[in-house]
């Protein structure tokens, strides 16, 4: 495989542009440097300044590239659709602008990518995991946001930047019917997927499966894994998925119950190229171990033969 491992600032707590308690964003940056990456995602929609200068001087300096930007954001609210759009050319004149991430054998198509996830709906956030408790669409909000999502990618591929959509715990884009449905509806010509292996896992699916299942629409990969025990507790309860993240329900790769060195073998088989991001989302103010966490996840990913 030729891949290149980076990280995503929701490894610092990075997820709530409103949470008082982020990180400074040049502080991220420092420390993905000191972690040994050459690349990370931009995170959420306002964390990292649209400044290009700014942003690329720093990036230069620490020798690191933006793999991908993100939208997080409601994608079902018929009202938010400008809005998303508005993100999503802000977002790809950006990290089009930003020095490049290198190129890989088997890639299909060139970083940096436009990562879309669905959020911001209390009911979905409480049934996070519960396949079974969580209410689906109507079709008549599901089809609009397809539409929304047509929309994103469609301003996306204007700038060269190829929309990956990313099934996320406590959206309404989680669980396997989920995503069938959203396979049938966006075709590979529009958006790929990125598919993550915590958010499938906590959403009761096989990760293995699950990305070979979807093998010919899989354009990027998030890597995470889950304790099984702090699962098993937040599974009997009532509780937001941020909030299980909070209590440590992610940790460092390779410590967790996510089966890696299988998730190795299909992709060496397939022939996967590209870039691969570890993520362990937690609550920002939690950020003690950030480095520590990080060098186990790289150092078990290392000996899996990843990199």
């Amino acid at each position: 495989m030729d891949v290149t491992v980076t990280c995503a600032p929701c490894c610092w707590g990075v997820d709530d542009v409103r949470n008082p308690h982020l990180p400074p964003w040049q502080k991220v940056l420092d420390e993905a440097r000191d972690a040994g990456f050459g690349g990370l995602e931009l995170g959420p929609y306002g964390y990292m300044p649209l400044d290009v200068t700014l942003v690329g001087e720093a990036l230069v300096s620490r020798g690191l590239s933006i793999v991908a930007g993100t939208i997080f954001d409601d994608l079902v609210t018929p009202a938010n659709r400008e809005n998303l759009l508005r993100q999503t050319r802000e977002i790809c004149a950006l990290i089009t602008a930003l020095p490049q991430p290198p190129a890989h054998g088997g890639q299909r198509f060139p970083a940096p990518y436009l990562t879309v996830m669905d959020w911001g709906h209390d009911a979905r956030d409480y049934a996070a995991g519960h396949s079974d408790r969580a209410l689906r669409l109507p079709d008549t909000a599901w089809a609009g946001m397809m539409e929304t999502l047509r929309q994103i990618a469609d301003v996306a591929r204007g700038y060269g930047v190829r929309a990956v959509i990313h099934p996320h715990a406590g959206g309404h884009i989680e669980f396997a019917d989920e995503i069938e449905r959203l396979v049938a509806d966006i075709p590979p010509e529009v958006a790929g997927l990125c598919l993550d292996t915590g958010h499938t896992l906590y959403a009761g699916m096989d990760p293995v499966a699950t990305l070979e299942k979807y093998w010919d629409r899989l354009d990027y990969i998030h890597f995470k894994d889950i304790d099984a025990e702090v699962f098993a507790d937040v599974m009997g309860r009532r509780i937001r998925f941020f909030d299980a993240c909070g209590e440590g329900v992610m940790c460092p790769i390779g410590r967790g119950v996510i089966d890696y060195p299988a998730i190795h073998a299909l992709l060496e088989a397939k022939g996967y190229g590209g870039y691969i991001t570890i993520e362990q989302e937690r609550d920002p103010r939690n950020t003690g171990s950030i480095l520590e966490d990080l060098a186990a996840s790289r150092s078990y990913l290392r000996e899996t033969g990843f990199v």
